[in-house]
């Protein structure tokens, strides 16, 4: 598995936000030398295939966001069928529940080769409290987001995704141990977006961030790899 980075410099994935898989590559080669991994989300895998993660890990170590949500054996039979593309990290949906978690960890253990990262996701950051009250969740972000973070480091995740309000709430209730993948990050003067529970590359690792998330503050750069470049020379040593 990929080890978690020590220093600024492998911290930062930069989320290749792009449908097509030549705009991806060559964005994926710009930012490589200042970032630790990069990010295959759900558009750009639906739109060109699974090939599209080679080519990538050509540049640089791959995030598979694909948040794998179904029962146990679609999930297991989806893990097994993604370990051996060479991804670094790959993300399932905490909500599917502890057998879910226990079938895909089950599955990538199996996979015989280096196994992914398997990163649980707790409450997506574009939610908001009026969201979560809709699907049925009352207590607020932070509670769900413990409640789920608990169950699924227990069932066999490796860590977590979460959004940066919730880093340290995670840290007091769980400690070091799950590591912490970060989405929601804008720099200072960026524009949130769809984005809900936000904050600064440099606020959410001295919260305790292993890695940090950032799109389209950098795939919408005028000069991608230099946008990368001053975020992680921004992040705390």
């Amino acid at each position: 598995m990929i080890s978690r980075p020590s220093g600024p410099a492998g911290r930062l994935i930069v989320a290749l936000d792009v449908p097509e898989a030549a705009r991806a590559e060559s964005l994926a080669h710009k930012v490589a030398p200042h970032a630790g991994l990069v990010k295959l989300g759900l558009e750009l895998f639906c739109a060109e295939g699974p090939g599209v993660l080679g080519r990538l890990a050509r540049a640089a170590p791959v995030f598979l966001d694909l948040k794998l949500h179904d029962i146990p054996n679609t999930v297991a039979g989806a893990v097994r069928s993604l370990a051996p593309l060479g991804a670094s990290m790959l993300t399932l949906h905490a909500g599917g529940g502890p057998a879910m978690i226990a079938a895909a960890r089950e599955a990538a253990e199996k996979a015989g080769r280096e196994r992914p990262l398997l990163l649980a996701v707790t409450v997506l950051t574009s939610m908001d409290e009026a969201a979560l009250e809709a699907t049925g969740v009352s207590g607020g972000a932070a509670a769900q987001v413990v409640r789920l973070a608990r169950m699924a480091v227990s069932a066999g995740a490796d860590g977590l995704v979460c959004s940066p309000r919730e880093i340290r709430a995670i840290r007091d209730s769980l400690g070091e141990a799950p590591a912490l993948v970060v989405p929601g990050i804008r720099p200072a003067g960026a524009a949130a977006g769809d984005q809900s529970r936000v904050a600064t590359p440099e606020e959410a690792v001295r919260d305790g961030a292993d890695w940090i998330v950032v799109g389209r503050p950098v795939s919408g750069a005028g000069n991608p790899g230099e946008a990368a470049r001053a975020i992680t020379a921004g992040l705390p040593r």
